[in-house]
């Protein structure tokens, strides 16, 4: 989780890269290269300037291309934030994923789970999800894109943790209480970070989830 917006989406396979205009699918890859570079600039503005002053010359100006060729990819604002939306839960789904994956087996998987969570939602890509919820509170056409992606995310991101964590699965009922507890609290640390003027530490609070998580974690037979 400690990867920038930019590095994620580049680590493509190499040999899977067409590699000059006379390669089958080149045309194809550069386009879809520029698009997910218009969409990794639109969440950087998303994150950094907020939701009203991501305009499509904001935009371009952070992707590193003309206005005429960020709209030619995308014909307007909301067709950049559309797909700017899904672009952006498809990056945190497979952030946190790809970091619990990697707990190793013998590890202390209540702390390190606990601790990639927490990576999670003090990265960019949480403010910019953030910065988008609270602007879609009044903005019904950015509402009407949000919500069901919104809905669809966490279905999956909740699919995706029971996979991860199968020693929670005989008491399903402790794994959404710990689930939803983990959540809720941790975004509500990070978000307190971005709306209050003073910083509290969050480690008590922290460690009290952690010994709170280890009481539900079911009981090895």
């Amino acid at each position: 989780m400690t990867e920038s917006l930019d590095t994620e989406s580049s680590k493509t396979e190499t040999a899977s890269v067409p590699r000059g205009p006379g390669d089958a699918g080149w045309q194809a890859h550069k386009s879809s290269t520029t698009r997910d570079q218009i969409l990794d600039a639109t969440i950087r503005c998303i994150a950094e300037l907020g939701y009203a002053n991501t305009t499509t010359t904001q935009i371009a100006r952070k992707a590193k291309l003309s206005r005429g060729a960020t709209l030619h990819h995308f014909p307007s604002r909301i067709d950049i934030i559309r797909a700017a939306v899904d672009h952006l839960h498809n990056k945190r789904l497979r952030a946190f994923r790809k970091s619990v994956a990697n707990i190793p087996p013998d590890a202390d998987r209540v702390k390190m789970a606990m601790e990639s969570y927490y990576a999670h939602v003090t990265h960019p890509l949480f403010v910019a999800f953030f910065e988008l919820s609270v602007a879609a509170r009044i903005d019904k056409e950015l509402a009407a894109i949000l919500k069901p992606a919104q809905k669809a995310f966490d279905e999956e991101w909740y699919k995706t943790a029971k996979e991860l964590f199968p020693e929670w699965q005989p008491d399903r009922e402790a794994f959404d209480l710990a689930l939803s507890l983990t959540q809720r609290l941790m975004e509500g640390i990070a978000i307190s970070y971005l709306t209050h003027y003073k910083k509290q530490d969050e480690k008590p609070l922290l460690e009290f989830l952690e010994k709170t998580i280890r009481e539900l974690l079911p009981k090895q037979s």
